[in-house]
């Protein structure tokens, strides 16, 4: 099933490195036009305006015999989401897919986090996500297909402490992801999200202070961002709208997929005559505290050693 993605257009955001690198390079390997946008600043957001990673992977890309075009534009600007759509549109004549993958980090723990480290965070990835999926959304309503892939996080689907901003964004990208699969599902528009675990500049910044996050970092650096590009490329492929795959989470962990339960109730109780504070104290509560989640972060969740 070689050139999975043949004929297709696919815009790949944050494309300059790490995993976007990989999926801009598979992509094109599989038969895609892409547009590799990468704004070129450092992981905490801060400078802009280089687009030379961009333009080197898509010399990489054409040196393979494959074609791109680079974009340096922010996603977290409605305008220059619209220009890496349009760079799609004029240069190969559609678009396909989507892959949100551009991302900054500004992690601090919560008492000490800034405004702008809260705005920032949340403007590239989830404002940016939006950005780019609403700019394509004209178009793959018109021509009645198209995929989006948005990389959400084990930070905001189980939790990790100093990234309040970076897990609500990641949050938030799940319901927006799913909104998109529900709203777009009658133009055969079909939308997904991965959650990567993988070695990247962004992983590199964690601070790793005792034994055991030295640990978790050395494990870390086992799992590529090689690993993560076929489960993203496959969902734009016409096999993955033949299988009905949207409105799903998944995980991509060194060679294991993982799908991810979305959230929904869990167990109830009721109260006839209405619910008072003690009945709460007295019945509620002990009904449901066997369901509660607990405090575990992701660190303590994933224990395994990658496979």
């Amino acid at each position: 099933m070689a050139n999975m993605l043949k004929d297709k257009v696919v815009l790949v955001t944050g494309a300059g490195g790490g995993i976007g690198r990989e999926m801009a390079l598979l992509a094109a390997r599989e038969g895609a036009k892409v547009v590799v946008n990468d704004l070129g600043g450092a992981v905490d957001g801060e400078g802009s305006g280089s687009a030379t990673a961009a333009e080197k992977v898509c010399e990489e890309i054409k040196a393979a015999g494959g074609h791109a075009v680079p974009n340096g534009d922010s996603v977290s600007d409605p305008a220059g989401a619209e220009r890496m759509v349009k760079a799609a549109v004029e240069n190969f004549g559609r678009i396909d897919g989507v892959i949100n993958n551009a991302g900054i980090l500004r992690d601090r723990i919560f008492h000490r986090m800034s405004h702008m480290d809260w705005k920032m965070v949340i403007d590239v990835h989830l404002n940016g996500s939006f950005n780019t999926s609403r700019a394509a959304a004209n178009y793959f309503k018109e021509q009645k297909s198209g995929a989006f892939v948005h990389f959400t996080s084990t930070s905001g689907l189980v939790g990790n402490f100093g990234q309040a901003n970076y897990s609500a964004a990641k949050m938030g990208i799940i319901g927006l992801s799913r909104s998109i699969a529900l709203d777009m599902a009658a133009f055969n528009v079909r939308s997904n999200c991965i959650s990567p675990f993988a070695w990247t500049r962004m992983i590199g910044t964690i601070p790793a202070d005792t034994d055991a996050q030295k640990a978790r970092l050395e494990r870390s650096k086992k799992m590529t961002p090689a690993k993560i590009a076929p489960m993203a490329v496959y969902l734009l492929s016409d096999s993955a709208q033949e299988q009905g795959i949207s409105s799903q989470i998944f995980g991509v962990r060194m060679n294991e997929i993982m799908l991810f339960n979305a959230n929904r109730p869990v167990r109830s109780v009721h109260n006839s005559e209405g619910w008072t504070l003690e009945d709460i104290a007295e019945h509620a509560v002990p009904s449901m505290k066997p369901y509660f989640t607990d405090l575990k972060r992701s660190p303590e969740y994933f224990t395994w050693d990658p496979i």
